[in-house]
């Protein structure tokens, strides 16, 4: 069902991508962003198959076509760079070269009228040794200027083969980043179109839907159990600004349309939603809703990728369904800071966050803490 990704032809777009592409910052992210998939598309690999699993392997093909790209196109317009300022180099030195044209044919028009012995008849028409000092000066002043203005020439037309050859080079590294960006780009839109057709065909049939239902549930126990461990045990922190005060007040983590809400019917009979979902425009930045340091920020599979924010004293904000995360492990955020960018629901397929909120180890409902809309 899903098309097969290893790391090393991921590892092959990604050393044909020159470092200069982007900045240090932004090349470090991509990186990251590649290693995280990779981890993610291994770990798959190695599980049983289901569609859950199938489905994620799709969207992590398409997120790495998507990355891949991205850094070829950066690739590209630093190429585009280069070749401007070649072209610029190029257009100089045809300009000095033209230049130096008058003076280089007025040096050897000099040159035949003296005949090949022109110095020498020079020195020789000298009487007296004070009259043979000065044309010595003379003769050697005129072949000095005669040279310097021949290899002032040599060196321009050394340049311009320099640059030409450049240009060539530069142009053809061009070529190949962008006819890699456009296979990156059309092998994400393979496994976008491969991904529509596997939930087109969940839908369709009566079989494949309740065993897609009933992953998904687990895929929420499984999260239950994982937020249960985290809690339990763990001593209760200080915080420095504490959730508490903030009930009601909080900024929603995206904006868009309530989807489904806290305590509705689950995925199978007699489960409910341990959160919320918010439909929105696809990248839309996710905001933390308050405080916090990031205790989880990877695939999840099922919530596509997930961010973990504890906020301290056992309350936890979970953002998941994200097409990426833009925060690692053990940063501290701020409320309103970007932790990732709204991807795909597992159901539906729409832009949408899945949005849950944990407080004093609780599962508890986000629309009491969020501003009211």
């Amino acid at each position: 069902m899903g098309a097969a990704i290893t790391v090393a032809s991921i590892g092959t777009y990604v050393l044909r991508a020159r470092a200069q592409a982007t900045p240090p910052s932004s090349s470090q992210r991509v990186s990251e962003r590649l290693r995280a998939l990779e981890r993610e598309a291994s770990s798959l690999a190695s599980q049983s198959r289901t569609l859950i699993g199938e489905i994620r392997k799709l969207e992590i093909e398409r997120n790495l076509r998507v990355e891949l790209a991205r850094q070829s196109e950066d690739a590209a317009s630093a190429a585009r760079l280069e070749l401007a300022q070649v072209r610029g180099k190029l257009e100089a030195l045809e300009t000095q070269r033209l230049e130096g044209l008058p003076e280089l044919q007025a040096q050897f028009v000099d040159l035949y009228k003296r005949g090949r012995r022109g110095e020498l008849a020079l020195l020789l028409s000298a009487n007296g040794l004070r009259e043979f000092a000065r044309a010595t000066r003379a003769a050697a002043a005129l072949a000095f200027r005669r040279q310097r203005i021949v290899s002032d020439h040599e060196r321009t037309l050394a340049g311009l083969r320099a640059e030409r050859e450049a240009l060539a080079v530069t142009s053809r590294e061009l070529q190949a980043d962008e006819m890699r960006a456009e296979a990156a780009r059309r092998g994400a839109e393979r496994a976008v179109a491969a991904r529509a057709t596997l939930i087109d065909d969940i839908d369709a049939r009566r079989d494949l839907t309740a065993q897609y239902l009933g992953e998904l549930q687990q895929v929420h126990d499984r999260l239950n159990a994982d937020m249960t461990a985290r809690v339990s045990g763990r001593l209760v922190e200080p915080v420095s600004i504490p959730v508490g005060p903030f009930r009601g007040a909080l900024e929603w983590p995206v904006p868009g349309r309530l989807a489904s809400r806290f305590g509705q019917p689950g995925a199978t009979a007699g489960t409910l939603r341990n959160g919320i979902e918010v439909e929105s425009v696809i990248n839309t930045p996710v905001r933390a809703v308050h405080d916090g340091t990031v205790d989880y920020a990877e695939g999840f599979t099922g919530l596509g990728t997930l961010v973990i924010v504890d906020h301290g004293a056992n309350t936890y904000s979970l953002y998941g369904y994200l097409a990426e995360a833009l925060v690692r492990k053990g940063d501290l955020v701020r409320a309103g800071a970007e932790v990732g960018r709204v991807g795909l629901a597992p159901v539906g397929g729409q832009p949408t966050l899945y949005f849950e909120l944990r407080v004093d180890g609780r599962l508890a409902d986000p629309l009491q803490w969020l501003k009211p809309r």
